[in-house]
């Protein structure tokens, strides 16, 4: 099982180089980043797992900018997003933000893709909320059109494109890698199916009755059995939990380090060190 991290980095945490060769000179097999491009301070939206907005919401860096810096500083480490605000974002720019980067670390950007649970946010960026999803798979389809080989038009509801040269292209072809976060439900399964290649729940909890639930839509979606990829993200580590995402096939484990400074964000690393 592959062990990667995600952290809020921020203006106050440890900086993106430095946790980057950490990762990489350890073993850790991945950084994810989140992403907001700002918190109103008005608002009517609560924050999900209830209580007060933690700090660091409000003061992440910019991911893309981030990961490139990790990626200039290792030579094996994955990078990805998680997750991307595809909606907020305008998707010819993201298209080539995110070839870019897979291209120039060699193949090894992940994108993450999510719809938001912040209103205000969204609003701001001029997304009606009840439309996000489907935005989002508008984005996802243009965005594909622009990493196709030949040029490719894509006329959608939200976004289009006309058939234009558009390089650097993904490494793999097609697209980099994605994995779409999000709770289960046949909606969310439905996106997976569509336009990913896999599954990023938060936490992890309940996969021994989501995985064949999101499988089952996977293959009637006409995808291949093998290559479903279920990535739980932000976990917080014991040696029962990861045996037993191990004993459900999950091949990659994304776990929760602290929006912190270098000392504190090192010594979790130490403690985690422990599960490679």
């Amino acid at each position: 099982m592959r062990i990667a991290t995600t952290i809020f980095l921020t203006d106050e945490t440890i900086i993106p180089v430095r946790l980057a060769r950490e990762l990489e000179e350890r073993g850790f097999a991945g950084l994810y980043l989140p992403e907001h491009t700002h918190i109103p301070v008005e608002r009517a939206t609560g924050y999900p797992p209830g209580g007060e907005l933690p700090r660091e919401y409000g003061r992440t860096l910019e991911p893309f900018i981030a990961l490139g810096q990790a990626a200039a500083v290792t030579e094996r480490l994955a990078l990805g997003t998680g997750i991307t605000l595809v909606a907020q974002h305008d998707p010819i720019d993201l298209a080539k933000q995110a070839a870019t980067l897979d291209h120039l670390s060699g193949g090894r950007f992940t994108l993450g893709v999510g719809f938001g649970w912040n209103k205000e946010e969204a609003a701001d960026h001029g997304v009606v909320w009840r439309t996000r999803r489907a935005r989002v798979r508008d984005h996802m389809g243009l965005m594909r059109a622009l990493w196709a080989e030949e040029p490719t038009e894509h006329e959608g509801d939200f976004a289009s494109v006309r058939a234009s040269l558009a390089h650097p292209k993904p490494v793999r072809g097609g697209a980099p890698r994605v994995l779409v976060g999000g709770a289960a439900g046949p909606t969310l399964f439905a996106d997976v199916a569509a336009y990913g290649d896999g599954w990023m729940p938060i936490g992890g909890s309940g996969l021994t009755e989501n995985i064949p639930a999101l499988r089952a839509v996977w293959e009637r979606a006409g995808r291949d059995p093998k290559d479903l990829q279920v990535v739980p993200y932000a976990v917080r580590p014991t040696p029962g939990k990861l045996a037993h995402y191990a004993d459900l096939g999950v091949q990659e484990v994304v776990l929760q380090l602290p929006p912190a400074g270098e000392d504190e964000v090192l010594r979790v690393l130490d403690d985690y060190a422990k599960y490679l």
